[in-house]
């Protein structure tokens, strides 16, 4: 796909901005929707072109892209009346990278199917920092032809990009992800807060643990916000509580137990009952200190 489209974002965020910017910088023509317009003004002052509502966008876009809050959200903007599937054009490309029920995103290319459009289910990880950098992981569920065209953009926004499998297995995929990282976070909360109540240097302490068998995303980035009491969202725990709903429900459909992701969830939980809900992830740590 050499030529340039134009393309449809919905969701300016926390990342949503940063990725559609990196869609600007490779050149395509860019419409925008977001339902508090303020947060798409640095992408309208940039060139970005502003749409009132979600059907305009998708029927003046030949790829629409949503990163938006909640299931309840996407299948809002997906398969309401006047939604992206009742106004985008046959042939044209819909690429949902919201963290959603796989069902939803098996559902969503059924009706996509029906109407000659293509879809792609295609979660996300990396936080603030790899939506910034352009180095995010990209989860994606769908057909191979879609993948194949779409690939371009993809990795204008990504590093590690990889089909998963047909509708539904991205959001799998990120399912797996949020799992792996919900244990891993209460593990680096746990091992530094311990580092602190034994006197010793948190700093210090985690040179020489983020290189080992230790290692991780979290401990590497996410940890040293913790020692700077730095809780700003890379990601909100509204959201990685949603993310978490969605997994719990998704395993016990497959039959499968997840305590240590029951157990995060409830901490988070209580965190967000304290009126932490718009914290980053790694406001986890307060809950250690209390």
């Amino acid at each position: 796909m050499g030529e340039k489209k134009v393309i449809g974002f919905i969701g300016t965020g926390v990342m949503g901005k940063s990725m559609a910017k990196h869609l600007m910088n490779g050149g395509h023509e860019l419409n925008v929707y977001n339902r508090t317009k303020e947060k798409a003004v640095e992408l309208l002052n940039n060139g970005a072109n502003w749409c009132g509502t979600v059907a305009e966008l998708a029927e003046k876009s030949d790829v629409v892209i949503t990163i938006v809050g909640f299931p309840s959200d996407v299948e809002g903007v997906y398969l309401g009346l006047n939604g992206i599937l009742n106004h985008a054009r046959p042939g044209s490309y819909v690429i949902d990278m919201t963290t959603s029920k796989p069902l939803l995103a098996k559902k969503i290319s059924d009706e996509a199917k029906k109407k000659g459009i293509f879809a792609l289910d295609a979660p996300v990880s990396g936080g603030d920092i790899g939506a910034r950098d352009g180095k995010l992981a990209i989860m994606v569920g769908g057909e191979k032809e879609a993948f194949d065209e779409m690939h371009p953009i993809f990795s204008l926004m990504g590093e590690n990009i990889r089909l998963q499998g047909p509708a539904g297995s991205g959001q799998h995929t990120k399912m797996a992800n949020q799992i792996a990282i919900a244990s891993t976070m209460m593990g680096a909360c746990e091992a530094i807060v311990y580092a602190k109540k034994a006197g010793l240097d948190q700093r210090e302490v985690l040179k020489s643990i983020e290189t080992g068998a230790a290692g991780s995303f979290t401990l590497s980035k996410l940890v040293p916000r913790m020692i700077d009491g730095d809780f700003e969202p890379g990601f909100y725990i509204k959201h990685f509580i949603k993310d978490m709903k969605i997994a719990i429900d998704s395993a016990e459909e497959l039959g499968l137990k997840t305590p240590g992701l029951t157990v995060a969830k409830g901490l988070y939980e209580q965190l967000a009952e304290q009126g932490e809900e718009n914290s980053g992830t790694q406001a986890l740590y307060k809950y250690y200190l209390q």
